[in-house]
């Protein structure tokens, strides 16, 4: 395993990677100056936490997939937990059945069974990837634009994608940035956003990149909405297995498989497990921080109409022509 060490802006990872991660300054978001673990850089032309670019510069250098790969890949607070867990329950229901008592699930947090890739090669334990049954499930937030060719352009490794109203997604960012700084600004956040300055952002680019993506090869990237996930569940599980190669096959369809799985996965069933009460997945991140809501349209208890009109006329004119609408 590589050896790691620590820079000033308390960004830790391997040694090779860390001089070139320290030529990217890193820049304090408005309302989260006083925690350097929440400052961002700009790293090829997109913003990423400061901490985590060492894990990028390694996964860019050094990431090589295996056949079957599934790679899980979102803005932060879109759903990223949920799609976790369901596409570890859809993908591993040979080796774990949906309604057994000793399922992973009721026993680990989802982030725990899917690995978040920056996180691992940031700290140099990409080793681990290595010890995982192919095929293997893994997360991101990068960028389509910064992930490496070795994903991108194999035809071996797949990509599932999942997005929300970017107005609900800042709101879940909000309150999860919260815990870690409780007197931060929801309008230096907003401003930020509309600014293209906030984590992952600019929020547009990070959508764009994987929709185009996913029109260009379908077969290799998996292109779904938080919005349609909530209303049909079932249907979106379904989708996930055909995608990764894994259909259901009539049987399990007649003992109501997909079902289980949705109920296992189900945002009210995962928050009251007490693994997901406890603990922590990367600290300073308690488990509990990862399990809110679980629904849409929050962003009404937090912006005035006129903030909610800027937002959208913002992100409606960048996805302009795409095809892609949040309206």
């Amino acid at each position: 395993m590589a050896t790691t060490t620590t820079n000033q802006a308390g960004a830790v990872g391997p040694e090779p990677f860390l001089k070139s991660a320290e030529a990217v300054p890193a820049i304090p978001v408005a309302g989260l100056t006083d925690d350097p673990k929440l400052w961002v850089c700009f790293y090829q032309g997109t913003w990423v936490l400061a901490t985590v670019v060492p894990g990028i510069i390694s996964i860019q250098r050094s990431f090589t997939p295996r056949r079957g790969d599934v790679v899980l890949a979102s803005p932060p607070k879109s759903g990223t937990t949920w799609l976790k867990a369901l596409a570890f329950a859809t993908m591993a229901r040979g080796a774990y059945p949906p309604a057994d008592a000793g399922h992973p699930l009721l026993r680990l947090n989802p982030h725990q069974c899917v690995p978040y890739m920056e996180r691992l090669f940031t700290a140099g334990e990409e080793g681990l990837m290595e010890t995982l049954p192919s095929p293997r499930l893994m997360s991101t937030h990068m960028h389509h634009s910064i992930l490496p060719t070795s994903i991108t352009k194999n035809p071996d490794c797949k990509i599932i994608y999942i997005c929300r109203d970017p107005k609900d997604m800042l709101v879940s960012f909000f309150h999860f940035v919260r815990k870690v700084n409780p007197n931060i600004s929801f309008s230096d956040l907003f401003e930020a956003a509309c600014n293209g300055t906030s984590v992952s952002g600019p929020i547009w680019d990070h959508v764009l990149g994987y929709w185009n993506a996913s029109k260009a090869s379908p077969e290799t990237v998996l292109f779904l909405r938080y919005e349609d996930m909530l209303r049909d569940p079932a249907g979106n599980t379904r989708r996930l297995a055909r995608f990764v190669g894994q259909p259901f096959s009539p049987a399990e369809e007649e003992a109501g498989v997909v079902e289980q799985i949705v109920r296992l996965c189900s945002i009210e069933k995962l928050k009251n497990l007490e693994v997901n009460n406890a603990g922590s997945y990367g600290a300073p991140f308690a488990n509990d921080w990862y399990f809110r809501r679980g629904g849409t349209g929050d962003w009404a208890n937090h912006m005035t109409p006129g903030m909610a009109r800027r937002l959208d006329a913002i992100v409606e004119e960048k996805l302009s022509g795409s095809g892609l609408s949040f309206a």
